[in-house]
């Protein structure tokens, strides 16, 4: 027997733009949520989880993974009420173990869950990217947000091409590139900049190794949690995976995936493998990064990225783009045939294209090019599991 991976698709709740029928024509057959409107912090109800898993069963589909549960603020800062925090997400996990989703990824990124600078750049083809741009980072990060001493995070050479380009461009440009920045994940709360200094603030006296400490730490207390419920764990790498707004970064590259692994050693304790998210980095080698880890992979995102000298990049076509998509898949794959098991994964982003330029659509999250990259994944995982070795 040939183990594939398990063919999902992140869906947003009702009031995603892309239905559950929609879903069910890509061929997926694993659904990808949340309950984004319960706020960050407090408790999943087993009611609440329920009644998502029915809705999505009523659609023939199965809620294979639960992203995310959102980690408090104060859990990673290790301040105020963490520790009641804390308890509130082990009672989340055992919620979702007795609703009978196996799989719970999260993040431990400060203030950001992530950031772009652009949710509509332009590719060659017409169709729409998100990118990432140092310039403007630190027109928001300078101008905008205004934050202390945030020019030493820059180099003169940014800092001078952000000071012109902060003078040319409009005021309606300025607030789009706030609202990008802080757009978030759909249907949760939008940030202002006061929200975001006043976060930003409480990170002073944090530093890389005091947030490595604070995480391990959380996974300490939860990960024996999840191991009793059947639960694996899953974080996801920082994204972008180098540190922004001052803020420190600890799940960018193998030497951090380690750090994790090997301080809470404990077999629920594992990784959403994000092949964008740790491609943008140039020093990351993925389908080295994927053997080292080997099954405490728990979860994959499959997507790519195309970066420029100074750091920039966009996101390619799944199989375009820095990553060796091929590579990356071959390694992933060899290790659900060694363990005899299949690892979820969903094509993450995409770009808004054909008659998705003419919808209101969650960024990267449009229908017709995460199916564009569903089809190519799902091609390359056949060609690969049908050529000699996997035979």
């Amino acid at each position: 027997m040939k183990y594939k991976m398990e063919q999902t698709w992140r869906w947003f709740g009702p009031n995603d733009p892309v239905s559950l029928q929609d879903v069910k024509q890509t061929g997926a057959t694993g659904i990808v949520s949340a309950l984004h409107h319960v706020p960050h912090g407090d408790i999943w109800m087993l009611d609440e989880i329920i009644e998502r898993k029915k809705l999505i069963e009523s659609k023939g589909l199965t809620w294979s993974v639960v992203e995310s549960i959102t980690v408090h603020e104060s859990i990673k800062t290790r301040t105020g009420n963490y520790k009641d925090h804390i308890e509130k997400y082990k009672t989340s996990i055992r919620n979702v173990a007795a609703a009978g989703i196996p799989i719970i990824t999260y993040n431990f990124m400060p203030v950001n869950d992530w950031t772009r600078t652009s949710l509509d750049h332009v590719m060659e083809d017409g169709s729409l990217a998100l990118y990432f741009n140092w310039i403007d980072l630190a027109v928001f990060d300078i101008y905008i947000l205004k934050r202390p001493n945030a020019g030493a995070s820059y180099s003169n050479d940014i800092q001078l091409a952000a000071e012109l380009r902060f003078k040319n461009y409009s005021a309606k440009q300025l607030d789009n590139l706030a609202g990008v920045i802080m757009f978030g994940i759909p249907g949760e709360k939008k940030a202002t900049t006061a929200d975001m200094l006043e976060k930003l603030n409480t990170y002073q006296d944090i530093d890389r190794a005091a947030l490595q400490d604070n995480l391990c730490y959380f996974l300490s207390e939860i990960s024996p949690v999840a191991e009793e419920s059947g639960i694996k764990l899953a974080i996801h790498p920082d994204d972008p995976p180098f540190p922004i707004l001052g803020l420190p970064r600890i799940v960018s590259n193998i030497d951090d995936f380690t750090h994790i692994l090997t301080k809470v050693n404990n077999p629920a304790n594992g990784v959403c493998f994000c092949t964008g998210s740790l491609s943008a980095s140039p020093t990351n080698d993925l389908p080295a990064m994927v053997k080292a880890i080997g099954n405490r992979i728990h979860f994959i995102h499959l997507r790519n990225v195309t970066k420029d000298s100074q750091g920039n990049f966009y996101e390619a076509n799944h199989l375009e783009g820095d990553a060796d998509m091929y590579a990356v898949v071959k390694e992933l794959l060899q290790i659900q045939q060694d363990e005899k098991m299949s690892i979820p994964f969903r094509p993450d982003h995409g770009h808004q294209m054909l008659d998705d330029l003419k919808k209101v659509t969650n960024p990267g999250y449009s229908a017709i090019g995460r199916l564009r990259g569903l089809a190519e994944l799902r091609g390359l995982e056949l060609g690969i599991l049908n050529a000699s070795e996997y035979a």
